[in-house]
């Protein structure tokens, strides 16, 4: 029997490998025969990088750059052959800041830019771009600044950076964008819908989790519906209202327009870009998995998107999680054909995160011990 394992993150608790490590460990303790292959995954978020290197064969690579509020660091990304594989998160991301620190008018993905530029000085050409995580709200500005854009205001003068400035802007010089851009290719990871400007865009809705007053909201959704006006007149295409234009404050637009970005759902990009097909149709089993599922797993979260591509080949997917929470039932209609959770009696969560190798192995165990079963009765 051969069971491919393709775990997510168990956020704060397991990486995708420990995941799919301790679930082939329990696969084996009943089924000593089988083969098992462990895939990391990720979803276009956090894990991203790691996921798709693994897959890849490639290398990671730390290079200095500015996070979002402009203070030096080093940050990674992944590189196999000509592709880059970036998490915006590394630089630009809302960890990396401290919360007394976070200022939503002033941060920048300028060090997202500056990673971009670190892959094309390495010869990638082919970007994949994951864009969970960021404290940013400048409609990918700082990102296209890294890339030799210029952002003026009436006087000539350049804006200062971040989403705040923004509603000063004048003009756009794209004289010196880096010309190696013409040759590349941008799939960005975007799992959300949200327009730039609006009730639903990027500033409304993800702003206050960015530290954004009420008053700051408003500016700047006002300053990016302004930013998006100049920049569809200076490059002749309008891309605010590109369900997913609102992505990451806005960078999902900012590489549509600089950079011939195409937005794709999260988890498909990874999958394709490891080669998860030819791995499924090969395989008996898929299994994966995450902390918590529950009725948003059904919208294309990675567990979902890893059991629908072994669905295509006719092969039973299973997620193993944490915990299934409200209208988990909803992942049965996604090619999913079964969904466990790790605990078996009542416990705190922080008691399941310190024994999650040994629930997540035991839930292994259970699984494992059913699909054995069965296979012997079909015998």
């Amino acid at each position: 029997m051969k069971y491919l394992v393709a775990m997510d993150s168990f956020k704060g608790n397991l990486t995708s490998q420990e995941a799919g490590a301790i679930v082939r460990e329990g696969i084996l303790s009943v089924a000593q025969d089988a083969e098992v292959q462990v895939v990391p995954i990720a979803d276009g978020g956090e894990g991203t990088v790691d996921a798709i290197v693994a897959g890849l064969g490639g290398e990671i690579v730390e290079v200095p750059v500015t996070d979002a509020i402009g203070r030096p660091i080093r940050a990674r990304f992944g590189v196999a052959g000509k592709v880059a594989v970036i998490e915006m998160a590394a630089a630009s991301g809302l960890p990396l800041i401290e919360p007394e620190l976070r200022d939503a008018k002033a941060a920048t993905t300028f060090g997202t830019g500056e990673l971009v530029r670190a892959a094309l000085d390495r010869g990638c050409r082919e970007f994949i771009v994951g864009l969970g995580g960021s404290a940013t709200t400048d409609g990918g500005s700082g990102m296209a600044r890294a890339l030799g854009v210029r952002f003026l205001d009436a006087a000539g003068e350049e804006l200062p950076p971040g989403g705040g400035g923004l509603g000063k802007l004048t003009a756009i010089d794209l004289a010196g964008l880096d010309p190696r851009l013409k040759d590349c290719s941008f799939r960005i990871a975007c799992d959300v819908d949200n327009p730039l400007c609006g009730a639903h865009g990027s500033a409304a809705i993800f702003g206050p989790q960015k530290g954004a007053s009420p008053e700051d909201v408003a500016i700047l959704d006002r300053n990016l519906a302004h930013y998006a006006a100049i920049l569809a007149d200076t490059i002749g295409a309008d891309y605010a209202n590109v369900p997913g234009a609102g992505a990451a404050g806005g960078l999902s637009m900012g590489f549509m327009a600089f950079c011939g970005g195409q937005l794709e759902q999260g988890i498909d990009l990874v999958l394709d870009a490891i080669g998860f097909d030819r791995l499924a149709e090969a395989a008996d089993i898929v299994i994966s998995g995450e902390g918590a599922t529950d009725y948003q797993t059904a919208y294309g979260k990675a567990p979902v998107g890893v059991c629908k591509r072994g669905a295509k080949y006719g092969k039973p997917g299973f997620i193993i999680s944490g915990t299934l929470g409200r209208d988990y039932d909803a992942v049965y209609d996604c090619g999913v054909t079964a969904a466990l959770s790790t605990i078996v009696c009542p416990i705190t969560t922080e008691e399941s995160m310190a024994r999650s190798h040994e629930m997540l192995r035991g839930a292994a165990v259970r699984l494992t011990r059913t699909i054995e079963a069965v296979r012997r009765m079909e015998k």
